[in-house]
């Protein structure tokens, strides 16, 4: 087991690779289960991670967060929207095993992923959040994320129904007179 104080000296944010499929849905697993932090309601297996794990370093980017070769969380980016004119906008995520919350490790992920998906050109980024969850909200406005929008009662889970908020952040600043370009790299 790696220790909190393991996380600065030896962490690396990497993009994944099909090895971490295992780590990646054991961490996700919890979430799925015991949570309404994600409307998933079956925890996928090690070859569906490894599929999304490919379908988003095609054209997003999938991150893990490696200390000491233990993969001990990850985040990830994908299509917004599959109609064409969302092209430069994406869907953010992130998820820490369950040892690793409010080490740090989610903020390594998320500015490594925010770094990288503005450097391929993209414009905005999007994260929806399971209501309430104000670490989850405060952790995004660190980030610059501002709130955009709420879908009310729009996913039942655990006997409930649940909101989810949505906020946006501004990858490269406001443009509203610049043209995207024409190929996200």
């Amino acid at each position: 087991m790696v220790s909190a104080g393991d996380l600065t000296s030896s962490s690396q944010a990497r993009p994944a690779r099909l090895q971490d499929a295992s780590a990646c849905a054991a961490i996700y697993a919890p979430y799925v289960r015991d949570s309404v932090i994600t409307f998933e309601t079956e925890v996928p297996g090690e070859q569906e991670m490894a599929a999304r794990i490919v379908a988003a370093r095609q054209a997003h980017e999938w991150l893990v967060l490696d200390v000491s070769g233990v993969i001990v969380g990850y985040a990830y980016a994908h299509e917004l929207n599959p109609r064409a004119a969302y092209r430069w906008s994406v869907e953010t995520s992130v998820y820490m095993a369950a040892d690793r919350r409010r080490s740090g490790g989610g903020s390594i992920l998320y500015g490594e992923l925010l770094g990288r998906l503005t450097e391929r050109g993209y414009r905005r980024a999007f994260a929806g959040i399971t209501q309430p969850n104000e670490a989850s909200n405060a952790f995004h406005r660190a980030f610059g994320f501002e709130h955009a929008g709420l879908y009310r009662r729009v996913g039942w889970k655990m006997n409930a129904w649940h909101d989810v908020a949505w906020m946006q952040l501004d990858l490269q600043g406001l443009d509203e007179e610049t043209a995207p370009p024409e190929e996200i790299t």
